[in-house]
C-alpha cells in the first residue's frame, strides 16, 4: 500500500507524504514511491511546480522509521538504507521543477533533510526543525551535515546534530532558511506556487540549474545540462544526427 501519493490536478502537483500513525516516517518503501513519483513528475510537461506535503496534525515527518534500519549489518546501514535515501533525496533536489515543502508540523531527521531538498519552504509558527539522530546513536545521513550546511550557519547547525536544539520557526525564517511563516502554510505554499504560471517553464528550469551549478549542488550534471540544452538547439546537432543516420560526412554550418 503506497504511503507516498502523487497528486496531478493542475499544473501544481503535490507529493503527499501518508504515514501519520508513525509521525510519516520514511521506510525503504516509501523511498521507493518518492523516486518514482519524481520520474513522473520529471516527465509530465503540464506540471509546472510541486508542493511536498505530509498527512496528520503532529509531523511533517519523523525522518526515517528506527524499525527499518535498527537491524541493518553496518554494511547494509551504509551501502542501502544511507546510500539509497540520499540518491533518492538528491532525485527530489534535483528536479526540473520548482518544489515547495509544506511543513505544517515537526521536521525531525530525514524529515528536515526532505525539506531541505525541496527548493523553499513554508512553515506553520508552532512547528520546529531537529537533528536528533545523536540520541539514538547514529549520525544525519540524508544530507543533513551537507545540503543543510549551505542554507544554515554551521554554529546553528552544530547546536542541532550536537547539542540537540530545536530551531523554531521564527528563527528558521530570520536566517533564511523558509519563504515564509503562515499559519496556514499550504494555502501559502499554494499562493506561492501560482506565481510559478506567470512566467517561462524553460526559464525556471534554467535558472534552477544555473543556480544549482553555483552552489554546488551537483555541479557537473547542471554545468552539462546547460551545456546539452544549449547545443540541442543548433543547426549542427541536427545536422550531425541526421548525417550520422544516413551515413554520410556532416556538414556543419556553425549555426
Amino acid at each position: 500500500m503506497s504511503a507516498v501519493h502523487l497528486q496531478v490536478d493542475g499544473p501544481i502537483a503535490r507529493i503527499v507524504i501518508d504515514n501519520p500513525a508513525k509521525l510519516n516516517a520514511f521506510t525503504v518503501e516509501m523511498l521507493n514511491q518518492l523516486e518514482a513519483h519524481c520520474a513522473t513528475l520529471e516527465r509530465d510537461l503540464s506540471v509546472r511546480g510541486v508542493l511536498l506535503c505530509s498527512a496528520g496534525e503532529r509531523a511533517f515527518c519523523a525522518g526515517a522509521d528506527i524499525k527499518a534500519w535498527a537491524a541493518l549489518s553496518p554494511t547494509d546501514f551504509a551501502r542501502h538504507w544511507v546510500r539509497e535515501g540520499h540518491r533518492v533525496f538528491d532525485r527530489l533536489a534535483r528536479l526540473s521543477k520548482p518544489t515547495i515543502a509544506v511543513i505544517q508540523a515537526h521536521a525531525f531527521g530525514g524529515g528536515l533533510e526532505l525539506a531541505t531538498a525541496c527548493d523553499i519552504r513554508v512553515m506553520a509558527p508552532g512547528a520546529t526543525l531537529a537533528l536528533p539522530e545523536a540520541q539514538v546513536g547514529i549520525v544525519p545521513g540524508w544530507s543533513g551535515t551537507q545540503r543543510l550546511a549551505r542554507l544554515l550557519p554551521e554554529p546553528v547547525l552544530k547546536e542541532m546534530a550536537l547539542f540537540g536544539r530545536r530551531l523554531s520557526a521564527e528563527r528558521a525564517l530570520a536566517l533564511g532558511f523558509l519563504a515564509e511563516v503562515s499559519d496556514d502554510p499550504m494555502a501559502t505554499a499554494q499562493a506561492i506556487a501560482d506565481g510559478l504560471l506567470k512566467a517561462s517553464p524553460r526559464a525556471h528550469e534554467v535558472a534552477k540549474y544555473q543556480i544549482h551549478a553555483g552552489v554546488g549542488e551537483d555541479a557537473a550534471a547542471m554545468i552539462e545540462a546547460l551545456g546539452g540544452g544549449m547545443i540541442g538547439a543548433t543547426d549542427d546537432k541536427t545536422e550531425g544526427a541526421a548525417a550520422f543516420a544516413e551515413k554520410r560526412k556532416p556538414d556543419f554550418s556553425g549555426r
